[in-house]
């Protein structure tokens, strides 16, 4: 006597008469997994998929955030220096004299499009 042949019986024992019947059940059982793996991996691409999208559409609105903060920081230090200089700061007040806020303000905006 083996090892083997002392371990307990895994399952259930078989009959010749309930093997057929069994064996459909088993094919039954089996298509069914089979069919309810494929709709799991199916609904797993697609939900990477969607997923991904967003990856890509949060990126692309990241990239135009990041230019517009840009843009407003330079327009701020553009307008403290104006303010800076209109509130006596004499020496520098020549500077902005004869300065149109919005012609600079545009030609920034068109020049950050443009990179």
């Amino acid at each position: 006597m083996t090892v083997w042949d002392m371990a307990p019986k895994r399952g259930k024992p078989r009959n010749d008469v309930d093997s057929e019947e069994d064996g459909e059940e088993y094919r039954k059982k089996r298509d069914r997994n089979n069919m309810a793996v494929k709709r799991s991996r199916q609904k797993s691409k697609i939900k990477t998929a969607e997923t991904m999208h967003r990856v890509t559409a949060l990126k692309n609105e990241n990239t135009i955030l990041q230019e517009k903060v840009k843009t407003l920081t330079k327009e701020l230090g553009f307008l403290k220096e104006l303010f800076l200089a209109h509130a006596g700061n004499s020496a520098d007040k020549s500077k902005y004299e004869n300065v149109d806020l919005q012609q600079l303000l545009a030609e920034d905006t068109s020049s950050e499009a443009r990179k």
